[in-house]
């Protein structure tokens, strides 16, 4: 313990905020890393282009182009990053034995043996995803399509998807999130927006009238404002996610990258947790629209946080990573994105809210808007670097050192 933290500590406990408790609750954070961040979402099921509104820019050289080399990338990743973390995992990166290949709706949980035996080794959970995009059959319509065929295919694989999420939950001893996604819309106006919705509504009810455990498998929808070639209208759209997780006793996810520029999510957490006893949150950042871009240290961010500390509700919201940049060095994208969001968390817990909700109470609004700017150049990063050395992680940029090496060792040697 340094110095400097000490003197930090005595600081906060002025305002009231024991920092060994908020440094016990960040070591119990755990946050969901994304693994698409590490290929550029392309899986390893099929070798054409994304699509569904799906695009990853640029080319940084090393990109894993199968699962051993995403696996180290993982790893890589995770030796930068302090506290508790997991896998989020899509279904396309199922991985088959030489000469094996069954499609999306035919997956089981065989197929990802090896990303369950990498978590055992690792002590980390799984959540899962299922990949209704980038496949011949998810053209323009998935779940909500008028061919039954096409339609059919995807139930299927979202029946699959839960197996899967179960098998992982049973072997790993906790839960797994299913998280549902569709790029199902439309580019211009549409005459009919009711019976896709309907066709959604009844794909879904047939994904989850499988017999599963719903207390190891918790089954979320992903809403979305609008997407590449879905401009004008989006069947899964946020009053449509909402109304369905509520009727069907789902979570709702909300990725803060799937609304309106002038929408903020760290607003809509209080709105959804007097109905919602759990909900989850992908956590990206929007530049314009929803690009995923790498999360960084910014406001929304930080309320985000705040929202969910202040409302004691870290046991109800599920927290993900989903962002993907093949401009920049992968894995350093990994370890900024998930540094700042256990950063804007830990911000939180050091804020003194009681007293500021007090403020609130009494109307002292003056002294609120105050304390919130002063808290603003309290030691935090002091905090940070405490929790950091607890976890034998670099607290600055000294892990990019080792970012660099992995580049020359081993990123561009994959031509």
């Amino acid at each position: 313990m340094s110095d400097r933290y000490k003197e930090a500590q005595k600081i906060y406990e002025k305002i009231g905020v024991n920092t060994e408790k908020v440094l016990d609750e960040m070591q119990n954070l755990e946050i969901s890393m994304h693994c698409w961040q590490g290929d550029d979402l392309n899986g390893f099921d099929n070798e054409g282009p994304l699509s569904g509104g799906i695009q990853a820019t640029g080319n940084y050289p090393g990109k894993a182009v199968n699962a051993p080399q995403l696996m180290q990338d993982l790893d890589q990743a995770f030796a930068l990053i302090p506290g508790k973390k997991r896998l989020n995992l899509h279904a396309s990166y199922a991985v088959f034995e030489e000469g094996e290949w069954v499609d999306r709706d035919r997956l089981k949980p065989e197929h990802f043996k090896a990303w369950l035996e990498y978590a055992k080794k690792r002590d980390i959970g799984i959540d899962f995803n299922g990949t209704f995009f980038s496949h011949k059959y998810a053209e323009q319509f998935t779940l909500s399509s008028n061919d039954e065929e096409i339609r059919r295919f995807w139930v299927r694989h979202g029946q699959a998807c839960i197996k899967i999420a179960e098998y992982f939950a049973e072997e790993l001893g906790g839960r797994c999130l299913l998280n549902i996604w569709i790029p199902d819309g439309y580019k211009d106006i549409p005459a009919d927006r009711l019976a896709p919705r309907e066709r959604l509504t009844r794909s879904l009810d047939e994904i989850l009238s499988i017999d599963y455990d719903k207390e190891k498998v918790q089954v979320s929808l992903e809403s979305k404002v609008f997407g590449i070639g879905l401009e004008s209208y989006t069947v899964c759209s946020s009053e449509y996610c909402i109304n369905y997780a509520a009727t069907r006793g789902i979570l709702v996810l909300m990725d803060n990258g799937h609304y309106h520029p002038a929408e903020m999510v760290s607003d809509k957490i209080s709105a959804m947790l007097p109905f919602h006893d759990k909900m989850a949150l992908h956590l990206t950042r929007a530049v314009r629209w929803d690009s995923d871009h790498v999360v960084l240290f910014d406001d929304e961010i930080k309320e985000i946080a705040k929202e969910i500390v202040r409302n004691d509700a870290l046991d109800r919201v599920f927290i993900a990573t989903d962002f993907f940049d093949a401009s920049i060095n992968r894995i350093a994208a990994w370890v900024v994105g998930m540094r700042n969001i256990q950063k804007a968390f830990l911000y939180a817990m050091l804020q003194p809210e009681s007293v500021l909700k007090e403020l609130q109470e009494k109307e002292g609004f003056t002294e609120l808007m105050m304390l919130q700017e002063e808290l603003k150049f309290y030691p935090y990063q002091i905090v940070w670097e405490e929790f950091c050395r607890r976890n034998y992680v670099e607290a600055g940029k000294e892990w990019f050192d080792r970012v660099r090496e992995y580049e020359e060792s081993v990123l561009v040697k994959r031509g």
